[in-house]
């Protein structure tokens, strides 16, 4: 009754993971993606709603034409300083009003996140991809940066992505707000 596609690192798995987007996307099954989670959905939209049949992410294939998922400048210029390029732990998020993640957030127009991750959307396919009706309802205070997407719920019940992890602020008695919608739109479709 829902579907998440977790984080994780590697190529192993990417391809059925982007099927995986791809059918719950179609199917209107509730969906969430964390993390690398949140990249396919990024792959599987500009492949398959914009049309760039090779759309990957640079960490998989360097040579695609439509490298809609890479390392940011800023962060290739830290690496050979800092000796990684990881984003790790607390980063603010500003939640853009009137979407789904607002509401899942309390309409609260920043949230505090903990990250991990090396790979982000290319900002030269934002406009694209919001074009074609992507929503980008998260993203870095300061940089070009998405941490939340998700589709208008007039075209999806519940289907969102978290570069974040929201697993590492979620308690028992106080569960992290996107796990609480992908439950509530899962208990809906049941």
């Amino acid at each position: 009754d829902g579907v998440i596609v977790p984080g994780g690192f590697g190529m192993r798995g990417v391809e059925g993971k982007i099927r995986c987007v791809e059918q719950a996307r179609l199917n209107k099954v509730p969906f969430l993606g964390i993390c690398l989670g949140f990249q396919v959905v990024v792959i599987e939209y500009a492949r398959n709603v914009l049309g760039f049949k090779d759309a990957h992410s640079a960490e998989f294939d360097p040579a695609t034409s439509h490298p809609v998922i890479s390392e940011l400048p800023d962060q290739k210029r830290i690496e050979g300083i800092m000796g990684g390029t990881m984003r790790l732990g607390g980063q603010d998020v500003l939640i853009e009003p009137g979407t789904l993640a607002s509401f899942l957030f309390g309409n609260r127009p920043q949230v505090r996140e903990r990250f991990r991750h090396r790979y982000e959307v290319d900002p030269t396919f934002i406009d694209a991809l919001t074009g074609a009706g992507l929503v980008f309802s998260g993203r870095h205070p300061k940089h070009p940066i998405m941490q939340v997407l998700e589709l208008p719920q007039s075209v999806h019940p519940f289907f969102v992505g978290a570069q974040f992890h929201p697993e590492l602020t979620s308690r028992p008695l106080d569960p992290q707000p996107l796990f609480m919608g992908l439950v509530a739109a899962a208990l809906q479709r049941a």
